[in-house]
């Protein structure tokens, strides 16, 4: 009989006890044929493609356990994958996790991580088809996406061509709002501040959207985890042009502009160099008549690099040995 509370932890359910109760929270969608269980998962790709993506996440750099609850690590875990899924004018299908955890870490908490994964593969249309455990000083999180392209050609970063159009889906500077606000340890008393914050624990990337850009001809795309500057430099140099974007005519979030003036910073900075918030940008031929999820910020022309402003303004943006 305990007289304190008792935590249940990891190490007191063992490896196996712990993916036993891993799998037991995770269903499994049509793609994947065999699911956890096995040596190996089996998922279907009726394309006769898979496209795949994986990432690294590491407490301290990527997530730390004090501002994040477990459920959002495992959302924004999956989701950075999953993005790059879509960006790929993909579906995505099914995700496979690498997990190591400290023996002490509390049950209570990997039933959050695992029902974090479980619910943003929802929303993807994906599941949780394997992965793997073990003991670990910290939580590292080692996440592969798959999708399926339908039968369509890949939407790669070298398509893009002068005289086309540069457009984003999604939220940009919200994360990095969010970021800056926890970092500076700055009071969280509003509806849009809280939103921010929600943002950099939890970014909702447009899944749908890329593989309605790839249907409506997208020549390129990707997912923006590192900052619209340094993303659509990838774009620039891998198409070889130039990328030209108007800052007039970028839409900044309320959160984003509440935050800003809270921290007395300028909100475009977070826009076009802030990472995370997982928006798609793509380039489409001028003609392409776009849905209204997606804004027109910019133009493709002759030449290198990405222009603000007329000028070159830096990447910005996140690089990890940067």
């Amino acid at each position: 009989m305990c007289v304190r509370r008792c935590v249940i932890t990891v190490g007191d359910l063992g490896e196996f006890g712990v993916v036993t109760r891993i799998t037991g929270r995770l269903p499994q969608s049509a793609a994947v044929m065999l699911g956890p269980g096995d040596d190996a998962a089996m998922i279907g790709a009726p394309d006769g493609r898979v496209v795949v993506s994986t990432d690294l996440l590491i407490e301290g750099r990527h997530f730390r356990r004090d501002w994040s609850s477990a459920y959002d690590v495992g959302r924004k875990a999956a989701a950075q994958n999953l993005a790059d899924v879509a960006a790929m004018g993909a579906t995505p299908t099914s995700i496979v996790v690498g997990l190591g955890i400290p023996a002490d870490l509390p049950v209570a908490w990997l039933d959050g991580l695992t029902d974090g994964f479980r619910d943003e593969c929802a929303v993807a249309g994906a599941s949780v088809a394997g992965g793997d455990v073990t003991r670990c000083d910290l939580v590292v999180l080692g996440v592969t996406a798959l999708g399926d392209l339908g039968g369509r050609p890949p939407v790669t970063r070298a398509g893009a061509a002068p005289g086309q159009v540069v457009a984003v889906a999604g939220r940009l500077g919200y994360a990095a709002a969010g970021l800056a606000l926890l970092d500076a340890g700055a009071p969280v008393d509003s509806a849009a501040l809280q939103e921010a914050v929600a943002a950099h624990r939890r970014p909702c990337p447009p899944y749908a959207e890329g593989v309605r850009a790839a249907e409506l001809g997208a020549s390129a795309m990707l997912d923006v985890s590192d900052g619209l500057l340094q993303d659509l430099g990838h774009v620039a140099k891998a198409s070889g042009v130039r990328i030209e974007l108007d800052p007039q005519v970028f839409a900044v979030g309320e959160p984003v502009a509440v935050a800003a003036k809270e921290l007395g910073l300028d909100p475009l900075e977070w826009v076009l160099t802030g990472g995370e918030d997982h928006a798609l940008a793509a380039v489409f031929p001028p003609e392409v008549r776009l849905p209204a999820s997606w804004q027109i910020v910019g133009r493709v022309v002759e030449g290198e690099g990405v222009l603000v402003y007329g000028r070159e303004l830096g990447q910005g943006g996140w690089d990890h040995f940067r």
